[in-house]
């Protein structure tokens, strides 16, 4: 998702100051644009066109506007001309019909300062260089055999966020599940990122793996004024953005460069058998390995790490905390969901993931999760490389391209009852999540669909599976589904602002 969360309130005095006279002597350079058939949309204002109708909750406020403007409409963000799509028919010609020529990236300041210069898979730009680490992804990093290897990573963090539930429920008071979904998150990419267990050195707190994190999301959700008017990134050094995507790039980059370290260590003294390689090892045999068309340097290795790792934690984390909040104010869905987990799972303490498999409820359970809780609301932008039609509407090259997945997993001339928690709309129903049905696109579709579908879904499956088998659930005392506050903090994906505080009653926890 991109960077729409403004604050303005702090400095729109000062950007209005500075962008008077080059916005003066920008407009007099103009040429006259060929009459075009531009999408329908608000009046910008002068200097900051429509930026002032973001608000903090962007995916909210363009939903509004789809409202008054239909599913495709235009905005002026700062000087970029902007294409806000909001309908899965129109998603389908974005990332299906026009899929390649709306396959780049804008080069957007955090993630330039935080993925070395976008040499990542996310915010990469359209080109060779994308193509090839893509291909690294797909083949080597994330295919279903490598996800597979990983499953005995999946089950040791699940029966560790078990051991953490059952002795919190020992104590017979409410727990931060928020807390306990996190650490799980966590651990599984840590394991098959690092090969690594950082809880138990201590390494997690002397990192400050958590507040890195959270750093990361709101810069990266965050307002850069470079993103809106280009040639203004020095105004960052006043505001401090600048000082904070440099501070936390370091963090990141001193981090990384301890874990390649120890990974060339043991490297150096011997082979390490496949079954035992994580996704640094994998990293590091293809940058060492003999004939690739660009070879991989230390760096491209490292904004792929922060690719999987940032972004995977948090997408976990969000998806089974946004689940157990949902289950908790609908006890139906979660005796269904229990009660098909506990029948195929049988006396045994552990679900495996063969026992997934099994679970259609389950997954229906998830999807529904997906569709009114999407990680990633807006999807990271696309770029125009030509111009395009869309809708009978023309698309100027160099145009920012956003699609509301949150708006389209809410239409209501898609789903019946949209607001509600239903998973049973998904029993009898082809709609996947995986790219082909445009209704659902949590991860996107098309040459930029998200990659780590699959690691993603199989963490998540096996934990949700095992905290429905394993324990009981209740709100505390004196709370009721209507007093949670559901309220959104934005950034690059989507928390909740209220952490998840349950009672748990064993159920088949020795």
């Amino acid at each position: 998702m991109a960077p729409l969360y403004l604050n303005l309130t702090s400095f729109l005095l000062l950007a209005s100051t500075l962008l008077f006279l080059f916005f003066i002597l920008r407009s007099k350079s103009k040429s006259k644009l060929p009459s075009i058939n531009l999408p329908p949309g608000p009046k910008p204002l002068p200097l900051i066109g429509n930026l002032h109708q973001l608000g903090d909750q962007p995916h909210l406020a363009l939903h509004r506007l789809s409202c008054t403007y239909g599913p495709i409409f235009r905005l002026t963000l700062g000087f970029i001309p902007t294409v806000v799509v909001s309908s899965a028919k129109l998603a389908r010609e974005v990332m299906r019909t026009h899929d390649l020529a709306l396959a780049s990236r804008p080069q957007l300041q955090s993630a330039r300062s935080l993925f070395y210069g976008c040499t990542d898979i996310a915010f990469a730009p359209y080109g060779p260089y994308w193509r090839h680490v893509r291909k690294i992804c797909i083949l080597e990093l994330l295919s279903q055999r490598r996800v597979d290897m990983f499953a005995p990573v999946r089950a040791a963090e699940a029966r560790c966020m078990i051991s953490r539930i059952a002795t919190a429920a020992a104590e017979g008071k409410a727990m931060n599940l928020s807390k306990i979904l996190g650490l799980y998150a966590n651990g599984v990419l840590g394991r098959a990122a690092f090969g690594k267990d950082f809880y138990g050195g201590g390494d997690y707190d002397r990192h400050g793996f958590q507040e890195m994190l959270e750093e990361y999301q709101v810069l990266l959700g965050g307002f850069s004024i470079g993103d809106f008017f280009p040639g203004m990134e020095w105004v960052g050094a006043i505001t401090g953005t600048n000082a904070r995507l440099e501070k936390t790039f370091q963090r990141f980059d001193k981090f990384f460069d301890e874990i390649i370290e120890e990974h060339m260590q043991k490297r150096r003294k011997g082979r390490i058998q496949e079954e035992g390689k994580d996704l640094v090892d994998v990293l590091l045999d293809v940058k060492e390995s003999e004939g690739l068309e660009m070879p991989l340097t230390m760096d491209n290795v490292k904004a792929v790490i922060l690719d999987m790792f940032a972004a995977g934690t948090d997408t976990t984390f969000i998806s089974l905390d946004w689940g157990m909040t949902e289950l908790l104010m609908n006890p139906g869905a979660l005796k269904q969901a229990q009660k098909e987990v506990r029948e195929i799972t049988g006396a045994k303490q552990f679900v495996s993931e063969s026992d997934l498999c099994n679970m259609p409820h389950l997954k229906a359970v998830i999807k529904e999760i997906f569709r009114l809780h999407p990680p990633a609301p807006v999807l990271i932008p696309r770029e125009s490389m030509e111009q395009v039609t869309i809708d009978g509407y023309d698309i100027p090259t160099k145009t920012r391209i956003y699609i509301n997945a949150w708006a389209i997993g809410r239409d209501p001339e898609l789903w019946e009852h949209p607001d509600q928690f239903k998973p049973e709309r998904f029993l009898d129903s082809p709609i996947d999540y995986k790219g082909q049905h445009y209704e659902l696109i949590p991860f996107g579709a098309g040459r930029r669909i998200c990659h780590a579908i699959s690691f993603g879904t199989a963490s998540v499956e096996l934990a949700l599976a095992q905290l429905l088998h394993s324990f009981d659930w209740e709100l505390p005392p004196g709370v009721a589904a209507k007093d949670l506050d559901l309220t959104e903090v934005f950034g690059i994906t989507m928390h909740r602002i209220q952490q998840l505080v349950v009672v748990a009653k064993p159920y088949l926890v020795e």
